[in-house]
Parts: structure tokens; sequence; C-alpha cells
């Protein structure tokens, strides 16, 4: 399982530049009444966008525990770019914890699909926990800018409806939303496992 072990700051979220796209008026004493509701149009906006193309945007801590792993396999760790692996832990059944050298593994690089190899053995009964840095960017400025434009149209779009109801069909992404992150999504073929 996956978890963030750290969060994208309100700070780090363009709610200025969102109010731009938006054209909203500015100077005026109320102008910041709608912050709140325009992060939280940005977050959900960045978390689809990151759960579509299986990028991590902006750069934060993630670990994932691992429960099996074959001897000597390579794991793939699901989201890219990873820029760092910072720890790596083998937790036994009495939860009794060893952290590994980290000159008996490897981070291999890749744009879509960076892995760990070759990944040690998990203990009997026991698992291995990875924790590891990952993202395009530390800023917003640093963010390839399609798919910065793509956060603030699908944010523009979850704001322009966001008093909309429905018979419960979930709406696909907008077109031009789809067609900036779509060099940035990652080919699967084969049946998604993560061991190779």
């Amino acid at each position: 399982m996956l978890v963030e072990e750290t969060v994208v700051t309100d700070a780090a979220l363009p709610v200025s530049v969102f109010r731009d796209h938006l054209r909203l008026g500015t100077g005026f004493a109320e102008d910041g009444l709608q912050d709140g509701l325009l992060t939280g149009c940005l977050r959900a906006a960045l978390a689809s966008i990151e759960a579509q193309t299986g990028k991590v945007l902006l750069a934060r801590q993630f670990s994932v525990t691992v429960t099996e792993a074959p001897r000597g396999a390579v794991y793939d760790f699901g989201v890219a770019p990873v820029s760092a692996v910072t720890a790596l832990v083998q937790i036994d059944a009495n939860g009794a914890e060893t952290a590994l050298d980290p000159a008996g593994y490897r981070l291999v690089q890749d744009a879509h699909a960076p892995r760990l190899a070759p990944h040690p053995d998990v203990p009997h009964r026991g698992v291995v926990k990875i924790t590891f840095e990952a993202g395009l960017g530390a800023t917003w400025a640093a963010l390839p800018g399609d798919l910065a434009q793509a956060v603030l149209m699908l944010a523009a779009h979850f704001y322009e409806t966001r008093t909309a109801s429905g018979a419960g069909a979930v709406e696909p992404l907008p077109y031009g939303v789809n067609a900036l992150i779509a060099r940035h999504k990652r080919l699967r073929l084969t049946a998604g496992r993560k061991w190779s």
C-alpha cells in the first residue's frame, strides 16, 4: 500500500495563478474569500492528474509496505519519477526493524516505471517498508508546462461545475486535459504485476 508521508502544502499551490486563470476580479477587500474553494479545486485536480498519469507532480515523500517478493525480484514503485530511496527496512513478525545497507540495492531510474533492484527478501510473516522521494518538481514553476496547464484547466472545470449534480454517471476528463496529459501516461504492456 502506497502512503503519502508528506503532503503538498497550501503555500505550494498556485492559488494566485489559478485566480488569474479564472479571470476573477482583484483589488477588492474580498479577494481572499474564495481561496479555500480555489485550493480545494487545485488539490482535486492535482490528485486526478497524478492518478491518470502515474506521475507525482509536486515532490513529496512516500512509503510502501511490501508483504511478498520473489528472491532477486525488481520492485516497480507504481509512481514516477522517484528521485531517491531514503530508507529500506525489514520488519519481522515481532515488529523488530532492520535497516538495510543502501549498498545492497539500487534505484533504476525510468521516466515511467522506476524500479528498486534487487529487492531484499521479505521476512517470514514480516514486511519490507520502502521510503522514497518522488516528484517532477519541488515548486509549481518547476512542472512541465503541459501538466501545469492541465491541472489549471481541470481545477477550473471543478470550480465551474461545483454545484452540478447528475444521476451518478462519472464524467470523463475534459478533452483538452486528456490531450495535455496523453504523453505522460504510462503504457501498460503487462498484466500490471509490480514484480518482474
